[in-house]
């Protein structure tokens, strides 16, 4: 699959003014804020965060970083990070999946004919949770996935305390997992985005 042209939803959302320096020349700031799609090169501060944030939880990551580096070589077009003054504070991951449900092999795999993307991870980095921040990089990663003309729909696996999180996305439940992980077992859940010819006409996209 073809990376995709910038987006209007991955642009900055906020530019920092160029500030003088001493000699009175301008001299470039990193933006405020920022989305992008990630890339390889993100696979170790895309770690930090997501190990700190579930093995204290659930005692193992989604994803390893030779999942990470796969995944982002693959389909970097389905992944998008949030930046803070050039530093990852905030990150989805997805692929593609071309079943109703998710499987086992769905946490592996990126199957590049599919119309489903599978969200693998959300993660906030520590010092920037309870900021909404998590709410807000999906709702900006669910308008981008509406541009994406093979996009018919988004699925995600989560324990049930994060099930309330999830419905406040838009994302509705659709039952047990076939996917375990050790011990640990899963709600599967979907957010449709088809639909949206409007928003795509009148979105830039």
């Amino acid at each position: 699959m073809s990376a995709l042209s910038p987006l209007p939803f991955l642009k900055p959302i906020h530019l920092r003014s160029p500030r003088s320096s001493p000699g009175g020349q301008r001299r470039h700031t990193l933006p405020a804020s920022e989305f992008r799609c990630l890339s390889p090169e993100d696979t170790v501060s895309v770690f930090e965060i997501e190990r700190e944030a579930f093995i204290s939880v659930s005692g193992d990551c989604p994803l390893h970083p030779d999942e990470i580096r796969h995944f982002l070589n693959l389909c970097p077009e389905l992944s998008l990070g949030w930046f803070e003054e050039g530093r990852l504070v905030a990150f989805i991951i997805g692929s593609l999946w071309d079943q109703e449900r998710l499987s086992q092999a769905a946490l592996t795999l990126h199957k590049p004919q599919g119309t489903a993307v599978h969200i693998h991870v959300l993660a906030v980095h520590r010092t920037f949770r309870q900021q909404g921040k998590g709410s807000i990089l999906m709702w900006r990663y669910l308008q981008y996935l509406r541009c994406l003309p093979f996009a018919r729909r988004a699925l995600l696996m989560c324990e049930d305390f994060l099930v309330p999180f999830y419905q406040k996305c838009g994302f509705e439940v659709l039952g047990p997992c076939q996917v375990t992980v050790g011990e640990l077992a899963f709600i599967e859940m979907q957010h449709s985005v088809r639909g949206h010819a409007f928003m795509r006409r009148n979105s830039g996209c």
